[in-house]
């Protein structure tokens, strides 16, 4: 398996990862290993399944919005991707993450321990 590095670019809306800046509007640099790439590629596919399965349940009337547990799986998720990505970000995706004021530094630091 390959542990070297390169960069890749992240369109989070659209949960892109690709090599190359121009094959896609991006919002965050990151350098990364393939293994870590994979990693952020199956949260990504969670967290677009998780979003289908809010999505079903949102059209049944009597549950309400505030009990749905996917939400809470959904925002969780995206916290990890934050976390990811700021520990593998460039100084400029690093910046972006912080002025959004989403992320608890600490806890970034802390999953970068486990990568």
């Amino acid at each position: 398996m390959d542990d070297q590095k390169h960069s890749y670019y992240i369109n989070i809306q659209s949960h892109e990862i690709v090599r190359e800046p121009f094959d896609v509007e991006w919002d965050f640099k990151i350098e990364a290993t393939e293994p870590q790439v994979a990693v952020l590629e199956r949260l990504f596919d969670r967290n677009d399944e998780t979003d289908l399965e809010s999505y079903i349940r949102s059209h049944v009337p009597f549950l309400e919005y505030h009990h749905q547990p996917q939400n809470k799986e959904y925002d969780h998720r995206m916290m990890v991707i934050y976390s990811l990505l700021f520990y593998l970000g460039d100084e400029k995706t690093r910046a972006h993450i912080r002025e959004m004021g989403i992320l608890n530094e600490d806890i970034a630091n802390d999953l970068s321990q486990r990568f």
